[in-house]
């Protein structure tokens, strides 16, 4: 199989199901933006980080790739010719938000109360969650804009949004693991 089709030169792709659309199409824009999150968890699993986070961030990878089916895949072409929804196996379920909301907790538990808001950095691997973060935030919203037009799976919206909410935690927790110092933001007087 070779991995260019030159169906894409004019500028168009296919979603799941075969309908074409343009390659700035806001489903594209979504789903590509849960890729670039997903490439980048993958620079951050390669940094200096405990196996804990490592098999975390791998099945968070998964569950980005489950969402970008679920945003290739648009609502007419959600549901096979004999009934069967087409992503029945692989769906987002609540267990999956569960899953970021305790691990948040556990990590919270071993961090120092928070009085004001962090600026991001203090070390490589801590900047890479935030960026990382940051992507999340950017994908939740273009996902939030899609859904305004054709709508997806609502927990792939609550899962975009507790993930950002997990890198952040994250990102406190490398800063402590890695001995990082974490700059409190206090406004100008």
């Amino acid at each position: 199989m070779k991995i260019y089709t030159k169906t894409g030169d004019a500028g168009t792709t296919a979603l799941f199901g075969g309908t074409r659309v343009n390659k700035d199409h806001i489903r594209i824009e979504s789903y590509g933006t849960v890729d670039e999150l997903n490439s980048y968890l993958g620079l951050l699993r390669d940094q200096a980080v405990d196996e804990k986070h490592i098999t975390t961030l791998l099945e968070i990878q998964d569950r980005l790739f489950t969402i970008g089916a679920i945003m290739a895949t648009p609502p007419d072409k959600e549901t096979l010719k004999n009934g069967t929804a087409r992503l029945q196996n692989l769906g987002i379920v609540p267990e999956d938000i569960t899953f970021l909301e305790n691990e948040m907790d556990q990590m919270e538990n071993s961090l120092a109360p928070m009085t004001h808001f962090i600026l991001p950095g203090g070390h490589p691997t801590v900047s890479h969650c935030h960026i990382a973060r940051c992507i999340c935030r950017r994908a939740e919203r273009l996902a939030v804009h899609l859904n305004q037009f054709e709508p997806i799976h609502p927990l792939a919206l609550t899962y975009l949004n507790r993930l950002s909410d997990y890198l952040f935690v994250l990102a406190r927790k490398l800063s402590a693991e890695l001995g990082a110092n974490e700059i409190k933001w206090i406004p100008r007087k």
